[in-house]
C-alpha cells in the first residue's frame, strides 16, 4: 500500500512536464562540464551529498544515505545505499555518457585568413561534420583563472551563449557539383569565423606578449584572439585577461533546443546523444532513492561518464577505474548498530559483482523513412515507442537471454514498451560503454536506449514520449532488482 502511495504521488509529473524540463536541461547543458554540474543541482535538490575521492569515506555516509562523487566535473557517481545494505549485496547499475561528437578549441586557436578571424578547432569524436556548417556557433566549456587574492588557480564554467562562429559554405555559383557530394577538408575547411581583422590587433597583441617576460609556452593572448579572451573574462567578470590560465571549450549550435512537430512528439537538439540517457537515469535514481530506501538490500547507482564518443580511455572515461573504485569502497563497508559504515576487508566484491547487473543506456538508431532499407527488416524501432534493446551476435553490445528477461520483467510491471534493434549483417555496428564495463567488472549487463534520428549530428531528434518511458523503466529496475535478481537462474 505505501509503494502505491509513494507512485501515485510522484506521478503528478505529467507526460509533458519531463519534456519541456529535458529541453531547459539541454538549453543549459552545451558541454560536458555543464552536464555534470546541472545534474549535481538535481541531486543537492533531492537531498544528495556529494562525496571526495580524495578521502576516506569511512564514517561518511550511512545505509539510507543518498551521495555522489564526481571526476574531472565531467563523470558523475551518484547512489543510495539501501537500509539493509551488508557486504556482497547486489547494487542496481545505470550507465550513460556526457559528452557528444564536437568541435573543440585548439591550445592555439589563432588564425588570420584574408582578413578574417578565424578559430582553430579539433574534431572531437565522429560527427556528421556537414551537418555543423553555416550554424550560428556558441562557445562553452571551462576556464582555469588564475585569483590573485589567494594565488590559487580555480576552475570556472563559461558559457558564450550568444551567436560568435561561423563555418560558412561555398556558394553554390563557386560549386556546381556541391548537391551531388558535398566534400571538404576537415582541417583547412571545417575552420569558424567569428570576425574581421582590426588594423592594430596583431601588432598590440605582440606588444603585450613581450611584456609578460619568460613563459614556458605561448602566452593565452598569443595562442587565442584577444576577442575570444575578451568575451571570455566579461563573461566570467575578470579584470585582465592575463588571468586566464588556459580553458577548454567546445562550439556548439546557438540555435535553441526545442519540442517539435505537430503535437510536440519531438526534441529537435544537439547532444541528444547521450543527454537524454544522463537525463532519465538522473531522475530515475532521485525517484528511487527514497521508496523504500528501509528495506533496500542492495545499492541503487547510476554512473554518468565523460570520453565515450572518443572510446572511453581516460581517468574519467568508462574504460578507467572510477566505477570499479567506488564499487571497492562501497563493497568494503558495513554498518556497525550506529549504522555508520567502517572498512571491512573481505572479498565481498567479488560477491557483489557477481549479484549486481548494470543497465548500459545510450541512444539507439530509430528507423529513418527515407532510408529504410538501411534498417534490419524486423528491426526498425520508432520515435514514441519506447526503449530500444539493442543486441548484437559480436558482443558490440552486451545483451543477452537473463538481461533480456530481467528487463522485460521490469518494463511489464512498469507498462513500458520496449522495442528490439539488431543491425543489418550488411552493415556496420556501433558500440557503448557496455562491453567496457561488463569486460573490466564481470557485472552482467544489458545494452539499452531511446531510439533517435540523425545520430552524431549538430542536430538530432528523438520522441518526447519516450522520456518518460525510459525513466518509468530505470525507476523500476532500482526499486525492484535485488529482491528479483535471484529468480533468474543461470
Amino acid at each position: 500500500m505505501i509503494r502505491i502511495q509513494l507512485r501515485s504521488m510522484s506521478n503528478k509529473t505529467s507526460k509533458s512536464d519531463y519534456p519541456k524540463e529535458f529541453v531547459n536541461f539541454l538549453n543549459s547543458s552545451h558541454s560536458p562540464y555543464h552536464a555534470v554540474h546541472n545534474i549535481k543541482k538535481h541531486l543537492v535538490s533531492k537531498g544528495f551529498r556529494e562525496l571526495s575521492e580524495r578521502e576516506s569515506w569511512a564514517g561518511q555516509v550511512s545505509r539510507e544515505g543518498k551521495y555522489f562523487v564526481t571526476r574531472n566535473s565531467s563523470s558523475i557517481i551518484a547512489f543510495a545505499i539501501g537500509g539493509k545494505w551488508k557486504p556482497g549485496n547486489p547494487i542496481a547499475i545505470t550507465g550513460a555518457h556526457t559528452d557528444s561528437p564536437v568541435l573543440r578549441i585548439k591550445p592555439i586557436s589563432k588564425r588570420v585568413n584574408e582578413k578574417y578571424l578565424q578559430v582553430g578547432v579539433e574534431c572531437y569524436g565522429g560527427a556528421i561534420w556537414h551537418s555543423w556548417f553555416d550554424k550560428d556557433l556558441g562557445v562553452a566549456g571551462r576556464v582555469f583563472v588564475r585569483d590573485a587574492r589567494t594565488g590559487k588557480t580555480i576552475a570556472r564554467l563559461v558559457d558564450l551563449d550568444r551567436p560568435l562562429l561561423k563555418i560558412p559554405t561555398l556558394a553554390i555559383h563557386l560549386d556546381r557539383d556541391v548537391n551531388q557530394k558535398f566534400e571538404f577538408n576537415k582541417e583547412t575547411q571545417l575552420l569558424p569565423i567569428g570576425g574581421l581583422q582590426r588594423n592594430s590587433a596583431e601588432t598590440s597583441t605582440e606588444k603585450d606578449a613581450d611584456k609578460s617576460g619568460f613563459t614556458s609556452i605561448k602566452t593565452i593572448v598569443e595562442r587565442h584572439h584577444e576577442e575570444l579572451l575578451e568575451l571570455v573574462a566579461e563573461e566570467l567578470a575578470i579584470d585582465a585577461i592575463e588571468d586566464i590560465e588556459d580553458f577548454e571549450l567546445i562550439l556548439y549550435d546557438h540555435n535553441a533546443s526545442t519540442l517539435g512537430g505537430f503535437k510536440n512528439e519531438f526534441v529537435f537538439s544537439g547532444r541528444l546523444d547521450n543527454l537524454t540517457s544522463c537525463f532519465t537515469s538522473m531522475h530515475g535514481l532521485t525517484l528511487a532513492a527514497d521508496t523504500e530506501i528501509d528495506q533496500e538490500a542492495g545499492i541503487r547507482l547510476m554512473a554518468c561518464f565523460d570520453h565515450e564518443e572518443i572510446g572511453s580511455s581516460s581517468a574519467q572515461g568508462a574504460d578507467s577505474n572510477f566505477l570499479p573504485n567506488i564499487l571497492e569502497r562501497l563493497s568494503i563497508l558495513r554498518g556497525d548498530d550506529s549504522d555508520k559504515i567502517k572498512p571491512l576487508s573481505n572479498s565481498s566484491i567479488l560477491e557483489t559483482s557477481s549479484k549486481s547487473f548494470f543497465l548500459s543506456s545510450d541512444v539507439a538508431h530509430a528507423v529513418h523513412p527515407n532510408y529504410a532499407n538501411k534498417y534490419e527488416s524486423q528491426h526498425k524501432p520508432l520515435l514514441g515507442s519506447g526503449p530500444v534493446i539493442k543486441i548484437n551476435a559480436n558482443q558490440r553490445y552486451m545483451t543477452n537471454s537473463p538481461g533480456l528477461v530481467l528487463v522485460k520483467r521490469l518494463a511489464d510491471a512498469a507498462k513500458v514498451p520496449l522495442q528490439l534493434f539488431v543491425v543489418a549483417n550488411d552493415s556496420p555496428c556501433g558500440s557503448t560503454i557496455g562491453p567496457i564495463l561488463a569486460s573490466k567488472t564481470g557485472i552482467r549487463t544489458l545494452d539499452l536506449g531511446n531510439p533517435l534520428l540523425s545520430m552524431h549530428s549538430i542536430r538530432e531528434t528523438a520522441g518526447s514520449a519516450d522520456l518518460e518511458y525510459q525513466i518509468k523503466l530505470f525507476r523500476e529496475f532500482f526499486e525492484r532488482y535485488s529482491s528479483i535478481e535471484s529468480e533468474i537462474v543461470v
